[in-house]
């Protein structure tokens, strides 16, 4: 086996480190970080729980993007100096630690280097998959099953908190479908790339005649949107307010004084008329109330259809998977876009996947290049 040239490997390292920091700028996260810490300063953060977990979260996950591109320069440097040490000691075990630190380096580099390439719109967001059986009766199920807890074992793996929110379980056998959240930074820009149909092969557990199934389920991945406020802040420059005489029965103030409110939004079209109170001052305030519960239902009908389009149209049958996983007669997972695969089935039905997941991100970035 040849000998390794460190020194040029290490070379290689700091390049690509270098063009990580180019992308992630560790100065701007730097003041990001700054601004974030003085946010979470603040003695009146918890007042309001929600917006105070979105700094915490932004911060700790903020520093942790910091803290691994400066760790990895600290560890190339540590790197360099053990590589001399076993040189100038003509030590084979300090040379064997290198071996397997610049290993372990290039891993790490690779994983961060493919972080930098998740930059779209929803990226950064929180993921939310949903996994339905497709064609294949019994094994599809089976087969569904499987998948969620592929992608279960696999944010395990890595510390990510999840939840399922869904599931609907087959008369036989697995799962008609499940669908659960992934709670954390960039899990959608990861898994985004496991999106389409997934086909097994395998001899059918369920078949008493051992004859070979192939079956397929459909992988639906879409971003978290943010929830909306149940109180939306309406500018008053967007708001029409017209007053008018109540009419119908109610009571001598009622109907002799402007107390009825017509209360328009400007920008939806959208209209709300209240004259049950008493005072205009009552139902001005009971309209805007009731225009922003509506205002709450359409942004809402807008985060749904942006996640169907999100979503995008996955059928789970022939012609249309992306990923094969074979058992029978071989044991093989490849992905049919990328070519990237592997001979460990159990390891990858394990959670074991983020060569699929890094080979998929590399790919969408040079079909969207090309």
């Amino acid at each position: 086996m040849a000998a390794t040239d460190f020194p040029a490997e290490i070379r290689d390292l700091r390049s690509t480190l270098g063009t990580i920091q180019a992308v992630s700028d560790p100065t701007a996260l730097q003041a990001k970080i700054a601004v974030l810490t003085e946010q979470a300063s603040a003695p009146d953060l918890w007042d309001d729980p929600e917006a105070a977990q979105k700094v915490t979260s932004a911060l700790s996950a903020t520093q942790s993007e910091l803290d691994r591109v400066d760790k990895l320069g600290a560890r190339i440097d540590d790197l360099e100096t053990l590589v001399e040490l076993a040189g100038e000691e003509d030590d084979a075990d300090t040379l064997a630690e290198a071996e397997a630190e610049l290993a372990a380096i290039s891993k790490d580099l690779g994983e961060l280097e493919v972080r930098t390439l998740l930059n779209g719109e929803y990226d950064q967001r929180e993921a939310v998959v949903t996994i339905r059986a497709g064609a294949g009766g019994v094994d599809a199920a089976d087969f569904a099953e499987m998948l969620m807890r592929m992608y279960l074992r696999w944010a395990e793996r890595h510390g990510y908190p999840t939840t399922v929110l869904d599931t609907s379980y087959a008369e036989e056998a697995g799962l008609k479908s499940a669908t659960f959240e992934v709670k954390a930074p960039y899990a959608f820009g990861h898994l985004s790339v496991e999106a389409g149909t997934h086909r097994l092969v395998r001899i059918s557990p369920f078949d008493n005649q051992g004859r070979r199934q192939t079956s397929f389920a459909a992988v639906e991945v879409i971003p978290l949107i943010e929830q909306s406020d149940d109180n939306i802040e309406i500018p008053e420059s967007e708001i029409k307010v017209d007053v008018f005489r109540s009419s119908g029965p109610g009571g001598q103030s009622v109907n002799t004084t402007d107390s009825a409110v017509r209360m328009t939004h400007i920008p939806t079209g959208i209209v709300v008329s209240m004259q049950n109170e008493k005072s205009q001052i009552q139902n001005r305030a009971a309209a805007l109330r009731v225009l922003q519960s509506r205002l709450l239902l359409v942004r809402k009908a807008e985060e749904d259809a942006k996640k169907k389009e999100l979503a995008g149209d996955i059928k789970a049958s022939w012609g249309d998977q992306m990923r094969s996983y074979v058992l029978h007669p071989y044991q093989m997972v490849k992905d049919l876009r990328t070519e990237h695969e592997v001979g460990n089935t159990s390891a990858v039905f394990d959670g074991d996947i983020d060569g699929f997941i890094e080979a998929g991100i590399r790919w969408r970035r040079s079909a969207a290049v090309d």
